[in-house]
């Protein structure tokens, strides 16, 4: 119980210390890209360094990269019919606020769900694995969500409606961790293995189609590289946990 207490608190702090900072002191441009490529750095740091891996342990080859190619397609086909928007909104001409709004909440949740699984899934397996993911999550968490509350606290101007928005969209991430964790533990190693897999796709997707790109690393060279390297460092750090 204990264990998944401290899962549950990893979930909430990393959002939630990322809103108050971005909130307190709205950053840079540089900063917010340089935010922007450390998440999309440890998001697939966490793919193929800790979700993969795991994944081919416990299931065939063939099934990891059925698995994780399906998690790109559905991502896909998800940001098709319901496409969201990032940091560059604010680059637009005469946005729609409450249309922008309701797309930033979407693709927020989005970005959440999958992280909950995969710590869900990670904890189902072992509950160091699902730890040393949790930690991994909520560390770029914390600039993934300062990227995130400064577009949506320039649309809506309100701090306190923003921090609300932005914290409430953690329950997705705790909904992923809850269908991980007490409904895929019960059945065989196979969906287990392939739910990590599955996660991963999610996670590498999120990371290639909208981080990177968003992070505008060819115009922030330097600040963009050095990010993407201290974002695989601390995912090999936290690795040593496991």
């Amino acid at each position: 119980m204990k264990n998944v207490l401290f899962i549950i608190f990893l979930i909430f702090v990393g959002q939630t210390l990322g809103c108050l900072v971005g909130l307190i002191k709205i950053p840079g441009k540089r900063f917010l890209y340089a935010s922007l490529a450390f998440a999309a750095s440890m998001m697939l740091g966490i793919s193929f360094l800790q979700l993969i891996p795991e994944s081919l342990k416990i299931i065939p080859f063939y099934l990891v990269i059925i698995s994780f190619f399906l998690g790109i397609i559905i991502m896909r086909i998800v940001d098709y019919l319901l496409p969201h928007i990032n940091p560059e909104l604010l680059k637009k001409e005469k946005p729609s606020i409450k249309r922008s709004v309701t797309m930033l909440v979407i693709g927020m949740a989005l970005h959440n769900l999958p992280e909950g699984l995969a710590i869900g899934v990670g904890f189902a397996l072992t509950p160091t694995l699902g730890i040393v993911i949790a930690i991994g999550i909520a560390a770029q968490d914390v600039p993934e969500n300062i990227a995130t509350i400064v577009p949506l606290y320039g649309l809506t101007k309100k701090r306190m409606k923003s921090f609300i928005i932005v914290t409430l969209t953690i329950l997705f991430e705790l909904m992923g961790f809850i269908f991980g964790y007490y409904i895929l533990r019960e059945t065989s190693l196979n969906i287990l293995g392939a739910s990590l897999a599955l996660a991963a796709g999610f996670m590498t997707y999120i990371s290639i189609e909208e981080l990177i790109p968003a992070a505008q690393i060819k115009n922030n060279l330097k600040v963009g590289v050095f990010s993407i390297v201290i974002g695989i460092v601390c995912v090999l750090l936290i690795n040593l946990l496991n």
